[in-house]
């Protein structure tokens, strides 16, 4: 059964700080916050349109600090979807907050009101890019938040950044490192995008940052797929949500509407070249066979994978067969 959120953002809602990056406005699209009647509202209409489905579903408060916004109001909006929670029609409240802004107390809290899922935005776990871009926390908060959570069983999440101002693609690769060994059942990966009204949009407009390319971040978010994959950690979100406001605030950065599609087209290009040259296969035309559900991924953007291996020397005939495991390949030398 397909998994569905029911969405609502809490934009820049209970954070004490305010990071290098950080437009939440921008970046959720939503300038108002949501109200106890928003929130019944946005499940009603959801338990209607997803019917069965909701069972596997999960209401979701995203783009705050959910645990550190006023108490009153956080409750307030607890108890607006703790019932659709507690009679059995959605699986279970999600929320994301700071490293942080957890401790027993509120954790307790959480519970009762039905929250089963907590993310932690950690987004580096080198203290030194931490604190160049405001963070106000520590890697070390971050595993005693992750091993608290685990101590009251709710599923793990945890946020990572790429690109970040002081950090690497090395960096980010280490990090994503030290995220596995908290052992959650999954991740999200936002490339830093540069925002108008951030610290970081002056430093850009300055000269003093540049975040990676496109197609940078994309060759690193594809290792970061590989890596977490193999950890057997889902990659639940990778790249930030398309929004007008998004577009509007943006000055430059990583983004693409179809940025995960990206991502998944360079780990099987890479895959696909990293065969050839490990079993010394010479130059010339190429059968390649995979999944149909993987067709479109290993083709790449436009034809992009295509284009790079018959760059490469390897003028490439893709096909669809069943017999291939998804996102999996078979390669035939040709002549």
């Amino acid at each position: 059964m397909k998994h569905a959120n029911v969405a609502l953002f809490v934009p820049h809602n209970g954070c004490p700080h305010k990071c290098s990056f950080c437009n939440q406005k921008s970046i959720t699209g939503q300038q108002s916050q949501p109200s106890p009647q928003d929130v019944r509202d946005a499940v009603r209409i959801a338990k209607d349109s997803l019917g069965d489905e909701t069972k596997n579903a999960e209401i979701a408060f995203f783009g705050g600090s959910f645990t550190a916004i006023e108490r009153g109001y956080m409750l307030s909006l607890l108890e607006a979807a703790s019932p659709f929670v507690k009679d059995g029609t959605f699986a279970g409240i999600r929320i994301s907050t700071r490293p942080d802004a957890i401790d027993y107390e509120i954790l307790t809290t959480l519970k009762q009101y039905g929250v089963t899922a907590i993310e932690l935005g950690a987004q580096s776990m080198d203290d030194r890019v931490l604190a160049l871009n405001g963070r106000g926390h520590t890697a070390k908060q971050v595993e005693d938040a992750a091993e608290l959570l685990r101590s009251y069983h709710f599923t793990l999440g945890l946020q990572m950044m790429t690109g970040l101002y002081g950090d690497t693609a090395e960096g980010s690769m280490e990090t994503a490192r030290r995220l596995a060994a908290l052992h959650p059942e999954n991740v999200r990966i936002y490339p830093t995008i540069i925002m108008r009204g951030t610290e970081l949009g002056e430093r850009y407009r300055r000269g003093e940052y540049r975040t990676l390319s496109l197609n940078e971040t994309v060759a690193l978010c594809a290792r970061l797929l590989d890596f977490f994959e193999e950890q057997s950690i889902s990659v639940i979100r990778l790249g930030l949500h398309d929004s007008p406001e998004l577009k509007r605030d943006m000055l430059a950065g990583p983004w693409h509407p179809a940025f995960r599609e990206l991502c998944e087209s360079a780990r099987i290009l890479q895959k696909i070249v990293g065969y050839l040259k490990e079993h010394q296969i010479p130059k010339g035309n190429l059968l390649i066979k995979v999944h149909p559900k993987s067709i479109s991924k290993a083709l790449g953007h436009k034809k992009s994978n295509l284009n790079a291996l018959l760059e490469l020397g390897y003028p490439t005939t893709m096909v669809q067969d069943t017999g291939v495991a998804e996102n999996r390949f078979t390669i035939e030398k040709l002549g």
